[in-house]
């Protein structure tokens, strides 16, 4: 690789079979997007994407209608149908503030349009099952391949999680009351979603939103940032996963159709635009619905000639609750499990070739 001297790493730590504490040096993806370089590491030679099929059910949710006595019906029926068939759906009217949207899409863009030494030394990196600040997640081994991404993660609520670890950036200034300002916002949003959610496929509208608490209840917030990319047919920006979380509320900027979702024996691309949200349903909505609903299978694409980030927000209850399917008159198809369990597992397993974890939680 020409040019080693300007390429900046991230001291990545994993702990290794023997139980051993490790350090991977890993490149920064914005150093390697402007020398157009791509190391062999990175190359994962993923399979080609099919366009979006024509004459899909693909509709966005108008929250204002169904917000409405009398559009509501009609939305949640699309929203039961686009979430039966895609695990995802994009939702427009939602009522958020523009500003507020704004000054998250300038604070992201502020963070990583800062030199990498200002970068460092405006958030730590914490090995951790949550993977928090700025980094690289997932890593396992000194042999791995790697995403073409950049990361910066934190934990938003409870309000105390994060004391005493440096993990919101102190540059730009306002980052952390941006991104806070937003999460109020969007809980608000999700916790109508829930509800939406479990009265779009007929079940008590508690049934997803009571195991969770306004005090205990966890959001993670992880912001991607994925340069452009010399060779994008060769790579991946975020290796094909589910989401452990009940909702995952995403935005993107700088670009549109980044996404990718796994369907019928193919990729697909999702016809996502750019400032728009999106919603992931996660595996624990999958438990909790009895596998009415389905976790999403999806991928993150790198792009030639741009940039892209997104801001996801993992929404899910207290990591101690034990949660399971609902209870009705179908037979129960999942066990229980304790939130806090499944995590460990989850990212001490991730990345995965299938959805083998939550397969593994079916009754026979």
């Amino acid at each position: 690789m020409e040019n080693t001297e300007m390429i900046n790493y991230h001291d990545a730590r994993f702990v290794d079979g023997n139980g051993t504490l490790q350090t991977v040096r890993v490149p920064v993806v914005q150093d390697l997007a402007r020398l157009k370089a791509l190391p062999r590491n990175f190359i994962r030679n993923p399979t080609a994407a099919s366009p979006f099929p024509p004459d899909t059910c693909f509709e966005d949710i108008d929250m204002r209608m169904l917000r409405s006595k009398s559009g509501r019906v009609t939305e949640l029926r699309k929203l039961g149908s686009t979430c039966t068939e895609w695990g995802m759906f994009m939702i427009r009217n939602h009522g958020l503030d523009p500003g507020v949207l704004e000054e998250v899409e300038q604070v992201v863009g502020g963070f990583f349009n800062l030199p990498f030494e200002e970068k460092k030394s405006s958030v730590g990196t914490h090995m951790s099952t949550d993977n928090l600040g700025y980094g690289r997640n997932f890593v396992r081994s000194k042999d791995q391949q790697f995403d073409w991404i950049d990361r910066l993660a934190m934990k938003a609520a409870p309000a105390a999680a994060t004391d005493g670890l440096r993990v919101w950036p102190n540059n730009p200034p306002n980052f952390r009351p941006a991104i806070e300002k937003y999460v109020t916002a969007c809980r608000e949003l999700l916790n109508e979603l829930l509800e939406a959610l479990a009265q779009a496929i007929s079940i008590d509208s508690q049934s997803f939103s009571r195991y969770f608490d306004p005090e205990t209840s966890e959001i993670n917030v992880r912001i991607n940032y994925y340069p452009s990319c010399p060779r994008p047919d060769l790579t991946l920006g975020l290796v094909q996963h589910s989401d452990a979380s009940v909702l995952t509320l995403l935005n993107q900027f700088g670009s549109s159709n980044g996404l990718q979702v796994f369907k019928d024996g193919q990729w697909i691309n999702v016809p996502w635009p750019c400032n728009t949200l999106l919603v992931n349903l996660g595996d624990f909505i999958e438990i909790m619905s009895n596998g009415r609903l389905k976790s999403s299978w999806h991928r993150a694409v790198a792009q030639l000639d741009t940039d892209r980030a997104s801001v996801a927000l993992f929404y899910n209850p207290p990591a101690q609750v034990e949660i399971g399917p609902v209870e009705d008159e179908e037979p129960i198809k999942y066990k229980k499990i304790v939130l806090e369990e499944y995590l460990k597992q989850f990212y001490k397993s991730s990345p995965t070739a299938d959805k083998g974890f939550i397969t593994n939680l079916l009754i026979e």
